[in-house]
């Protein structure tokens, strides 16, 4: 079961990339994939989240994306009716951004750092003095946000109906109880006015605050008491207009401030916050504040992106596939409308071979069919004029990699794990790109290992691209009539950018080396003026 972000945070200060993504073939995406695809890079530019539990459920989504058709379906519903229904998305946005101005002081008082009575707070985190202000100012977020949905009117969708009775549910809640008062603290510890029906303990009364009218009125009445039994003139004011009762009453104060501010603090503000801390029912309701936010930065994105984009048709299906038009990368396309976008179609042909020059955009378009397939899997939009594509149960990625000191396996091997890996994980619904494989060995050896491997993903059923400079292993597979090979394409010896049919047998290495200031020229150059 997926833990709700105040669980990821693990008691510790609210961080928002808190969620990593499962291990291999356990989840839609594992960390090799959401290394090599930039997910990082990918959040940051889709986030426009408000709020930090926004900003967390979005990260957790791309860690952890859907990969059930119709949970994406539900969740998309919602994002088309906020977008579509003026009322709702202000509604939501005034929601939103009420919790967004509130959200820290809440995280305040569940996790920030008591300092005691006489420290002085240099820092947001921490608490200086007993802890009445940042307890009142704490529960201000949560009872806030269940007024709002209570006063908000009815979702049409399933998904946006479920998250406004998520928050609605927290006032059922003992925490709930807790925050409006009054709290009790009895020698069975912290309770509510509905724990205190089954109980007759005697308990005390918690305000958040040092005025204590029965206390102080106690304390007066002991006062007056004892001067009805000893008489004296204590209360009589003196010629300088002062009392010796206020020189009787000032030493009692400096006592009874941190006497019961600090009774308070102890036993009833930090273990109330502890409560608060575990609280499942205050987690889901930070989860769905941050569900509502995560549909808005949705809409945002796509607002702000700059080109074409679409809600993806997804589908479920025994098979992985898809199909885009004017497809743009999800990061670099982002404000950029002369990025040049891409048609691609994965549906008979279970493997693509990708070649071409260096720098001519195959790792680039890899990653904009990767990236695309995580955004839809998460209800997102998608850079393109259209997009429809099934549900993927697994996206895998692999790219070189430089194989550790202390593997024992050397380059080929490091990478031929990775390999397997996918392969056992991989099925039939699984997306799986290959860049540049069996690195490290001979040709020949290169060669032998790639057509084997090829072979059995392609047996396997899955959608594979491979990213190759390898003509001769493209040759191999278009001759056996299972491969559909693309390139990408240069003009006047510059990329377009373009996927286009066919096979690339040029390198262009010199123009790259010449690029990058060392090419023979360049070498040759260099040795001479040394």
């Amino acid at each position: 079961m997926q833990a709700n972000i105040l669980e990821s945070w693990n008691d510790q200060w609210p961080t928002v990339r808190s969620s990593t993504p499962p291990p291999t073939g356990a989840g839609v995406i594992d960390q090799g994939a959401f290394n090599t695809i930039e997910v990082d890079e990918l959040f940051d530019h889709v986030n426009y989240a408000a709020t930090t539990a926004g900003q967390s459920v979005l990260y957790r989504s791309l860690t952890q994306p859907l990969a059930d058709a119709d949970a994406i379906a539900a969740k998309q519903a919602a994002v088309r009716e906020i977008q579509d229904n003026p009322a709702v998305r202000d509604n939501i946005e005034t929601i939103v951004a009420r919790a967004a101005e509130t959200e820290k002081r809440l995280y305040v008082l569940l996790f920030g750092e008591f300092l005691g009575s006489f420290g002085t707070a240099r820092q947001d985190h921490q608490i200086e003095g007993y802890g009445y202000k940042p307890y009142s100012r704490g529960i201000r977020l949560p009872l806030e946000l269940v007024g709002a949905i209570h006063n908000s009117g009815k979702p049409k969708t399933p998904y946006l109906q479920a998250i406004f009775d998520k928050i609605a549910a927290f006032a059922d809640s003992n925490e709930y109880s807790l925050m409006v008062g009054p709290v009790y603290n009895s020698e069975k510890g912290i309770q509510s006015k509905e724990e205190r029906k089954h109980s007759f303990a005697p308990a005390t009364i918690f305000r958040p605050t040092l005025f204590k009218p029965l206390l102080i009125a106690m304390i007066v009445a002991v006062i007056w008491g004892i001067t009805k039994v000893f008489p004296s003139n204590i209360f009589e004011v003196t010629r300088d207009g002062l009392s010796i009762a206020s020189v009787f009453f000032l030493p009692l104060a400096l006592v009874y401030i941190p006497v019961v501010g600090g009774y308070d603090r102890d036993n009833c503000i930090i273990p109330l916050r502890n409560i608060f801390r575990q609280s499942k029912a205050l987690g889901d309701l930070l989860d769905a504040l941050g569900q509502l936010d995560e549909l808005l930065a949705f809409i945002k994105y796509a607002e702000h992106y700059g080109s074409d984009m679409v809600l993806p048709e997804l589908h479920g299906g025994e098979r992985h596939d898809m199909v885009l038009t004017d497809a743009k990368n999800p990061v670099l396309g982002n404000k950029n409308p002369d990025y040049v976008g891409n048609d691609f179609t994965m549906d008979q042909a279970r493997l693509v071979c990708v070649t071409g020059p260096n720098s001519g955009g195959k790792t680039a378009f890899c990653k904009t069919v990767t990236q695309i397939q995580l955004l839809a899997q998460v209800g997102c939009f998608v850079p393109a004029k259209s997009a429809k594509l099934s549900v993927a149960d697994r996206i895998f990625y692999q790219a070189p990699e430089i194989s550790h000191l202390d593997d024992g396996e050397g380059r080929f091997g490091t990478e031929l794990k990775r390999t397997r890996d996918i392969f056992l994980a991989s099925s039939a619904k699984s997306l799986v790109v290959l860049d540049e494989m069996a690195e490290g060995t001979t040709f020949e050896e290169k060669m032998q290992s790639s057509i084997d491997v090829l072979d059995g993903f392609y047996r396997k059923g899955n959608s594979t691209i491979l990213i190759t400079h390898n003509h001769q292993l493209v040759d191999e597979f278009v001759k056996r009539k299972i491969a559909d090979p693309k390139q990408v394409e240069f003009a006047d010896d510059l990329p377009t950018f373009k996927l286009v049919a066919g096979i690339s047998r040029i390198s262009h290495a010199d123009r790259v080396a010449k690029k990058i200031g060392f090419s023979k020229q360049d070498i040759d150059h260099y040795l001479a003026q040394s």
